[in-house]
Parts: C-alpha cells; structure tokens; sequence
C-alpha cells in the first residue's frame, strides 16, 4: 500500500484506486462504491474548473444529508476549493449572515425538501435580490458581495439559480489531468473545511479545519476503533456536522463502507443496521440513543454484527445504558469528548479498556492530541480528578476562526493550546469526564446554541429591553432554551408574540420553550446571575408548572 496521502481529495482518489468495486456510501435506496464516488466528485471538480472556481476559494454546501453532499464535499476539495458545510436547520437571518462572513463564491443546494423544509425558499428571503438577479452565471447581489453562482441539484431551479445538470455538462471539457493537477497542489496545511459553530457571540464562527486536522484525526479515530477493509460503519448524524463528517472520511479512507440515513427515522435505522450487517454504529446522542430503544422492532432487530458503538454512556440516562447494554451484550461500547474545533473526536475509549472505564469515562487523547486541565483564572494545570478548563493541543486543531482572529486569540494561547471553553477532569487512568460549560451556551439534542443569539432576537423586538437565556433540563433533549424578558417601559407583549418573532429568524431548535417577564434582574456585583435564574424557573416547573 502507497502512503497514505493527507488531503482529502488526493485520499479518494487513491481509495478508488484500491477499493474499485467495493461499497463506500450506502443510503437506504442507493449505493456508491469507491469508484463510483470519486466519479462523481471528479465531475463536481471539473464543473467548479469551469465555473472559474480558483484554489482557495470557499464554496458552500446547502443539503440535508444526502448522496450529492459527500460528492461535493470531496468535489470541492478536488477543485483546490475550501468546502463550506452549511448547518440544514439555519433560517433565513443566519443564511444571510453565513453566505457573506465565508466570503462564498458559490454555493451548492435545492428547492422544497418537504412541506416544511424549503432551501430554495429560504435562500430567497435571506438574499432578496437573487429574485431580481439578470444573469445566474454571474451573480451580483449586494447581500452577498463574492457569491457568483447558486447551483441547484433538483430541477425545477427558482430565479437567479443554475441547474446541477448544465453546470456538470460544462466541465465536461475540463481534462482529467487538470483535476489531478489541482488536487496535487493541495497543501495538507491549507484549509479544507470551514464549518459555522455557535460560541458565546450573536453570530456563528466560522471554525477553519486543515485538511491534515480532518484526515488525520478521522484516521487516528479509525486506529482507535480498528476500522478495516470492508468495515460498515453506520451513523445517523447530519453530514453537515463535524461528527458526521469524520466517521465518514474515516470509514472511506480504510476501504470500507460509510452507512447513513437522510433524516433520522428509528425504524429506518433499525433494518438498515441489520440488513447491511453494520460493524460500527455512531449513534452518541440521547435523542436518538432514546428514539431506537423504544421502537417497537428494537427487540427484535439482529445487532449481533455491530462490534462497537460510540454510545456515550457517561452522559446518558441510566436507563439507555442498561437498555443498551442488555439488547447488545457482544459490542465494545465507548465513549466520547470532542468539539468541531478539535475536528470531531478529540478523547475516546479504548476497545480492551475495562468496562467501567468505557461506560462511566469519556476515553483518552487520540494520537497528535495532548489534553490537560487548567484553573479557567490562572490558567494552572490541575491535578488528577480536580475539575477545570479542558484544553488541548495538536496538529488537527482548528486552524483558527474565519474573518475573526480576536476570537482565534481568545482561543488559541499564545503556546498554541486550545481553550475549549468546557468543564472536565481527568482521572488517575487518564481518562476525560466532561461536566459541563465555563461558556455561555446551550447544548440542545448535541447541537451548539448561542445563548446570545437567541437574546439578540429576542431584543430586537421593539417592545424588549432585555433579555437573557439559559438552559432547562428537558427529557428528551437534555436541555432547552428557556428566556427572561425585560419590558421596555410602558410596553405589553405576550409569550406567544415573542415566539412568533422568534419564527423565520432562528432554527426551530433554538426557540425558547419558555418565557418569562421580569422586571429586576439578580445581579452580582457587575453581572446578572443567570444561574439564579435558571434555578428559579427549573424549580417552578418542577412544582408543576406549565412550560
């Protein structure tokens, strides 16, 4: 075997060359083997060639998880482009902020999904004058300054939109050879990914991944997982999401097989973990973990082939663990830490580990990854079980945040380690717990939520003066964002009006299940106490009040 190459352009390429035939993504009604994968993120390649795409430019990508969207992934990275996956659940404000803060030159999505999902649509109201555009081939809108082309994968195409089909037939003048040239200039050190995380600030960050951190560490993750040749590795997550990202260029890069579904249905899941034989399951968040236990077909599904499943049963229910444990008593189950800056997995378990350490422990560094814990004031290391600031540090890091090096400077230290903004300890078999946050955000069903950007909605609501979220345990979602309204004076607003000011500009996820007004706020000496207010609404609602 060739050595093995650390871009990811040049790693399907060579996948293809020794895994032909063999499944590399499977879908519930489709399939594509390595072959038929780099095939197609080759065409992508030359369509961007001849859109005038240049190396090191950012094209972004608006899809649910789908066939196309790991074509383009790769297709973009062919081209010398940066890919930048676009969060399927953003709104049209969030659309808009993204498309110009990554500087996009392109952008690659579709129309009506479903009733309620319409890319196209929202593409629209975000740009308002992509409806009033002359010339798709050469767009010029003020709302987006760079973006040049919006291609549209399924016809029928809206204004200012080109078909997938046109743009695939004009590269197809573009020579093999050139493709091969770009993706030979690719520098392992350059970016290949741009992926929009929330932080503590109104807006996303845009987390720049190197194509050596998403190679490398999916690699690292596959040694720790003794992923091989003609492995089936199955994963629910969205593909537009860093932990879907990684088990993927893993799963491929080994030889073997990427199974995935397009929105997550637990009877879907279940015949499809059976029926292709799946070694390795990703499932990781309580939702979904909750969701395949309680189908009805859970019992009697054939889980006998899976060998290991990320489950995370240190920050489960007991009762999943238990539930788990008992239909799959064969498989391995580990444990995970990790963030999109850290290109996905940052801490795992070992497969021989014990099994308390698995299932009550998070695991230990993958390879290139040092891991400590520090006082979050003085920035001391701490001892053995003491909890503090994870931080971390190695080659696969983020290579900083997008248009924002105040942000990478808050979080990359001058000795080039990464402040994660979260709680953890690590214990004496050096094993990672995480228990908690020292930032100011939610965790809703595994997805990052900015408490400020929900607060900067609420507030630009002419009748808000203030308002500060939290977040509030939930059963299925762990937690939820909950607000607290300050009135400017004089002004009457209700819960349901402020919700519906909340529609169209945040992701459904984000919205507050709760409202409440006030009219003080408990303050320390410079700062309102959100933790005060947290304990007073968690101990309301568990006197039985109505969220």
């Amino acid at each position: 075997m060739s050595l093995r190459p650390f871009t990811l352009g040049e790693l399907l390429r060579q996948s293809a060359a020794e895994n032909g035939e063999q499944d590399a993504l499977v879908f519930p009604s489709s399939r594509q083997s390595h072959a038929q994968l780099n095939e197609a993120a080759r065409r992508w390649a030359k369509a961007f060639i001849a859109m005038g795409v240049e190396p090191g430019q950012n094209i972004g990508i608006l899809l649910s998880t789908r066939p196309e969207f790991v074509e383009l992934l790769f297709g973009v990275a062919m081209a010398g482009a940066t890919a930048v996956p676009v969060n399927a659940r953003y709104q049209a404000g969030e659309l808009a902020y993204l498309v110009k803060d990554a500087d996009l030159v392109a952008l690659v999505t579709t129309g009506k999904v479903a009733d309620s999902l319409d890319f196209g649509a929202r593409l629209h109201s975000a740009l308002p004058s992509l409806a009033v555009a002359t010339d798709p081939r050469q767009l010029n809108l003020p709302e987006a300054p760079l973006l040049r082309t919006i291609v549209c994968v399924d016809p029928p195409c809206t204004e200012g939109m080109r078909s997938a089909a046109d743009v695939i037939a004009e590269g197809q003048h573009v020579s093999d050879a050139e493709v091969d040239a770009r993706i030979d200039s690719v520098d392992p050190q350059s970016i290949g990914l741009i992926l929009y995380t929330s932080g503590t600030t109104a807006n996303p960050k845009g987390c720049m991944i190197r194509h050596r951190g998403i190679v490398g560490n999916s690699r690292n993750l596959a040694d720790r997982y003794r992923i091989e040749a003609g492995d089936r590795f199955w994963s629910p997550l969205p593909i537009f999401h860093i932990a879907g990202i990684l088990p993927m260029v893993a799963s491929i890069d080994r030889g073997g097989a990427y199974l995935t579904i397009p929105a997550f249905d637990p009877a879907v899941a279940l015949e499809m973990l059976e029926n292709e034989r799946a070694t390795h399951a990703y499932p990781c968040f309580v939702t979904i973990m909750q969701d395949l236990i309680e189908h009805p077909r859970f019992q009697t599904t054939d889980l006998s082939s899976v060998r290991l499943m990320n489950s995370n049963f240190a920050v489960q229910p007991d009762w999943i663990r238990e539930k788990m444990q008992a239909a799959m008593p064969h498989t391995t189950q580990v444990g995970t830490y990790g963030l999109t800056e850290g290109s996905g997995t940052i801490c795992t378990s070992r497969p021989d580990d014990p099994y308390e350490l698995r299932v009550y422990r998070l695991g230990v560094p993958l390879d290139d990854w040092e891991v400590k814990i520090c006082d979050p004031e003085s920035g001391e290391e701490l001892a053995v079980g003491e909890r503090g600031e994870i931080v971390a540090r190695g080659p696969n890091m983020l290579a900083g945040y997008y248009n924002a090096p105040e942000k990478t400077r808050e979080t990359i230290d001058a000795d080039g380690w990464m402040h994660t903004g979260d709680i953890g300890s690590i214990d004496e078999h050096g094993h990672i717990m995480f228990h908690g946050r020292t930032k100011d955000m939610l965790k809703v069903g595994g997805e990052n939520v900015a408490a400020a950007e929900i607060e900067g909605v609420l507030q630009s609501h002419p009748a808000v003066k203030l308002a500060q979220v939290v977040g509030i345990p939930h059963p299925r979602y762990v937690e939820v964002p909950a607000a607290f309204v300050e009135l400017t004076g004089g002004a009457q607003v209700g819960e349901a009006e402020l919700l519906q000011h909340c529609e169209g500009k945040l992701a459904r996820f984000k919205i507050p299940r709760a409202i409440r007004f006030v009219t003080e706020w408990p303050m320390s000496t410079s700062k309102i106490q959100k933790f005060r207010l947290r304990d007073r609404l968690v101990e309301e609602l568990a006197q039985g009040a109505d969220a």
